[in-house]
C-alpha cells in the first residue's frame, strides 16, 4: 500500500510540475529533510548531476542558472522531489514538497543521454531513497538504488543544436512582437524569412512537426512522392478564446507538381507559418487585421505564383460587426525601399457564417483585413467631392472680401470697432488659409517633391488648428461678454488673442515636425468603389493617424465642449430678458454664433453611424463646414444692415442687452 501511493504522489508531481509540453527530462526521490536546508544549483557542462547533504541539496546541469540559492521549507520531514527539464519551454525545474523552484529558462539545448552512471554513497553523508528516472524515450520510470550522489551524462547532437537554435529564434521574433523594438541586427522581417529556411532543413522524425509557441508556431510538413499525387489538407489547433480561433489549409496537388519540376522522387517541406500578432505587418494606413492573426506558406525553395488552381485558406472566427466587411490580402514587399503593404491581387473573399474563406494563386503571408462596408455609392462620392470643391472656392472668396472690406471701409467708419468684430475677421482669416490649404493639398501629392508636400501639410494642420483656436476665442470672448458679470480692461487685449490664436496653431506644427519630420507628408487613403474595387486617393497630410486623433480631435472635443456650454449660456440670456419684438434678431444672433462657434462640426461625431442616416449627415457636414466662410459673410452683413436699419439696434437701452454680442461696432 505504502508503494502504491508514494507512486501515485510521484504521478501528482510530475501533473504538478508539468507545462503546455510533456518533460524531456526527470528524476524523483525522497529526501529525509533532519536540519533546515537549501538547494544550490551551478551550470556544469555535459553532466546533469544530484548531490545530497544534511543541510544542501546540490544540483548541477549545462543551462543558465535563474537563481544559484533557494531555501527549503523549514518543516523537517520526509519530502518527496522531482526535478524536471521541458526543452520545448526552455525550463529546468525542481518541486520539492508544494514548493517549486525554477531553476534554468534557457534549458533549451537537446541533448542525448547516456545511462547514468553509478549512484555513489559518502560517509556520513545521508541518501536519497525511492530513485527513478526518465528521459525522452517513451518516458519510462527506471529505479535507481538509494545513494548520495546521482549524475547524468548528455551531449548534443548537431541535429538537435538546429533544433534549439530554430526555438530559440522563434521565441526572439514572439518577444519582439509583443513589445517592437529597434534592438534587432537583422531587420525582423527579414528573420522570419531566414526563419524559413531553417524549418525547411531541420531534422525531425515523423511527417510533421511543430515549434515555437502561441504567439509564433511554425508547422513543417514532409511530402513524399505518394503524397504529392493529392491535395495537401491542414487544420490548425482550436484557440480558444482569440477573435480568430482556427483556420484550414488547402493546398491543389498542382501546386507539388509545379514545385518538385524535374525532382520527382525528391522529398518537398511545407512551412507553415502561425502569427497571432501583426507587428512584423505594419503598413502605411496602419490596416486593422481580424484577430492580428497572419498566416505564411511555402513550398520548397522557389517562389510560387499563378497557380491554375487556388489555395484555399479557410479562418474561422467571431461574428463580425455589421458595419465591417472582410477582405483577403497578401503581405507584398517592396524590394527598392524595403516597406510592404497589404494588397489583394490574385486574392478572392467569401463570406459565410463566423468564417472567411480566401482563395489565392500564389503562396506568400496572408491575413484578412477589416474593411469598412462602403455604404455610400460611388456617385456620392463624386457629388461630395464637386460640393468639396466648390463650397471651398464660395468660402474663400467670401471671407476674403469680407476681411477686405472691414480693413478698407470699417474701420474709417468705427474706429472704436469691437472686440467682436476683429475676432470674427481673425476666425475668417483662419478658414480662408483653411480653403485654399485644401483646394492645393491634394495636387501637390502629385508633385515629385517631398519637401513640397510635407510644408502642404504642415500649412494644413496649421489652417486647421488655428481655426479651431479662433473658435475656442470666440467661446471665451462669449463668456466674457455673457458669463462675466464685471467686465475687466486687459491692455492690448487683442494682440494677446492673436498671439495665442495664431501662435499656439505655429508653436504645435513645429513640435510634431521637430519631433520627427516624416509626421508630415503624402497620406493615402484608400477609397472603396465597390467592395472589389478601390483606388488611392493621396493628399499631404499626418502621417501618423495618433498624432491626428490626439491633437485634432482631443483639441476639437475641447473647443466644442466648451463652446457648447457658452452656446447654452447665451440662450439662457435671450429667454431670461424676454424682449418681444426682438425674435428675429435674436435668431440671427443664434444662428452666426453657432457657426462662429463651430457647432455644425459636431456632426463629425455622427459619421460613424450607418446606413441612410450617415449619407444625409456626410452631406450636412459637407454642405455646412465648407461654406462656413460664405455662412459667415452672409451673417456678417446681416447684422450690418440690420445696424445700419435701426441706428439703436447696437446699443440697446437695456442693460442686458448691452451684453449680447449682436454688433457690429460699440
Amino acid at each position: 500500500m505504502d508503494c502504491l501511493l508514494l507512486a501515485l504522489l510521484f504521478l501528482l508531481q510530475g501533473v504538478e510540475g508539468s507545462s503546455r509540453h510533456a518533460e524531456n527530462f526527470r528524476f524523483c526521490g525522497e529526501r529525509n529533510q533532519t536540519k533546515k536546508s537549501h538547494i544550490t544549483y551551478q551550470m556544469r557542462p555535459e553532466n546533469i548531476t544530484i548531490e545530497n547533504s544534511a543541510d544542501t541539496l546540490k544540483i548541477s546541469a549545462p543551462f543558465p542558472p535563474s537563481l544559484v540559492n533557494f531555501s527549503l521549507p523549514d518543516k523537517l520531514g520526509n519530502y518527496h522531489f522531482c526535478l524536471y527539464w521541458y526543452q520545448r519551454d526552455g525550463i529546468f525545474n525542481l518541486t520539492y514538497g508544494r514548493n517549486n523552484y525554477t531553476l534554468s529558462t534557457e534549458a533549451e539545448p537537446s541533448f542525448n543521454f547516456s545511462n547514468p552512471s553509478a549512484p555513489q554513497n559518502r560517509s556520513g553523508v545521508p541518501v536519497l531513497s525511492n530513485v527513478f528516472y526518465a528521459y525522452s524515450k517513451g518516458l519510462r520510470n527506471t529505479s535507481l538504488s538509494s545513494a548520495a550522489v546521482y549524475s547524468f551524462s548528455i551531449r548534443a547532437t548537431a541535429e538537435d543544436i538546429r533544433v534549439h537554435a530554430i526555438e530559440k529564434e522563434l521565441r526572439t521574433l514572439a518577444n519582439y512582437m509583443k513589445k517592437p523594438t529597434g534592438s534587432m541586427t537583422i531587420a525582423p522581417y527579414g528573420r522570419l524569412l531566414r526563419l524559413e529556411l531553417d524549418l525547411r532543413q531541420v531534422v525531425f522524425e515523423g511527417e510533421s512537426e511543430t515549434f515555437g509557441t502561441s504567439t509564433v508556431r511554425a508547422t513543417v510538413l514532409k511530402i513524399g512522392p505518394s503524397k504529392a499525387s493529392q491535395d495537401l489538407h491542414f487544420m490548425s489547433e482550436l484557440e480558444v478564446g482569440r477573435e480568430v480561433h482556427g483556420f484550414e489549409v488547402n493546398l491543389p496537388k498542382i501546386l507539388f507538381a509545379q514545385v518538385r519540376g524535374r525532382r520527382r522522387n525528391a522529398e518537398e517541406r511545407v512551412v507553415l507559418m502561425d502569427l497571432n500578432n501583426k507587428a512584423l505587418f505594419q503598413d502605411q494606413n496602419s490596416s486593422r487585421v481580424l484577430g492580428e492573426k497572419v498566416i505564411g506558406i511555402t513550398v520548397g525553395n522557389t517562389p510560387v505564383s499563378g497557380l491554375p488552381q487556388d489555395v484555399v485558406l479557410k479562418f474561422f472566427h467571431v461574428q463580425l460587426q455589421r458595419n465591417v466587411t472582410p477582405r483577403c490580402v497578401f503581405w507584398d514587399v517592396d524590394s527598392s525601399h524595403g516597406r510592404g503593404s497589404w494588397k489583394s491581387d490574385g486574392c478572392e473573399t467569401e463570406t459565410g457564417n463566423n468564417q472567411t474563406v480566401c482563395r489565392c494563386n500564389h503562396l506568400t503571408y496572408f491575413a484578412v483585413l477589416m474593411m469598412s462596408s462602403p455604404e455610400i455609392d460611388y456617385i456620392h462620392k463624386e457629388y461630395l467631392t464637386i460640393i468639396t470643391y466648390i463650397g471651398c472656392i464660395i468660402s474663400a472668396v467670401a471671407s476674403l472680401f469680407t476681411i477686405i472690406f472691414f480693413c478698407c471701409c470699417s474701420r474709417r467708419k468705427h474706429r472704436d470697432g469691437t472686440i467682436n468684430i476683429y475676432i470674427h475677421m481673425n476666425l475668417l482669416g483662419a478658414i480662408f488659409l483653411l480653403d485654399v490649404s485644401f483646394l492645393i493639398t491634394e495636387h501637390l501629392a502629385f508633385i515629385d517633391s517631398e519637401a513640397a508636400c510635407k510644408a502642404s501639410g504642415m500649412f494644413l494642420h496649421l489652417s486647421l488648428l488655428c481655426c479651431l483656436t479662433w473658435m475656442g476665442i470666440e467661446g471665451y470672448n462669449l463668456y466674457r461678454l455673457v458669463v462675466k458679470v464685471f467686465n475687466t480692461y486687459v491692455e492690448h487685449f487683442i494682440l494677446k488673442l492673436c498671439l495665442v490664436g495664431w501662435g499656439l496653431p505655429i508653436f504645435i506644427v513645429g513640435v510634431i515636425f521637430r519631433v520627427d519630420q516624416t509626421n508630415y507628408g503624402p497620406f493615402h487613403i484608400e477609397v472603396f468603389e465597390s467592395l472589389e474595387k478601390s483606388t488611392n486617393a493621396t493628399i499631404c497630410w499626418i502621417t501618423a493617424p495618433l498624432i491626428h486623433n490626439i491633437v485634432n480631435l482631443g483639441f476639437f472635443s475641447l473647443v466644442f465642449l466648451f463652446n457648447t456650454a457658452m452656446l447654452g449660456a447665451m440662450v439662457r440670456e435671450i429667454l431670461r430678458q424676454r424682449n418681444r419684438g426682438h425674435e428675429l434678431k435674436h435668431a440671427l444672433v443664434l444662428l452666426g454664433l453657432s457657426l462662429v462657434l463651430g457647432i455644425p462640426w459636431a456632426l463629425a461625431f455622427f459619421s460613424f453611424s450607418s446606413g441612410s442616416f450617415r449619407l444625409v449627415v456626410i452631406y450636412l457636414f459637407t454642405i455646412i463646414n465648407t461654406l462656413q466662410g460664405f455662412l459667415i459673410f452672409l451673417w456678417y452683413w446681416t447684422m450690418v444692415l440690420q445696424v445700419r436699419k435701426s441706428k439703436s439696434y447696437p446699443s440697446l437701452n437695456n442693460s442686458d442687452s448691452a451684453r449680447l454680442p449682436i454688433s457690429t461696432s460699440r
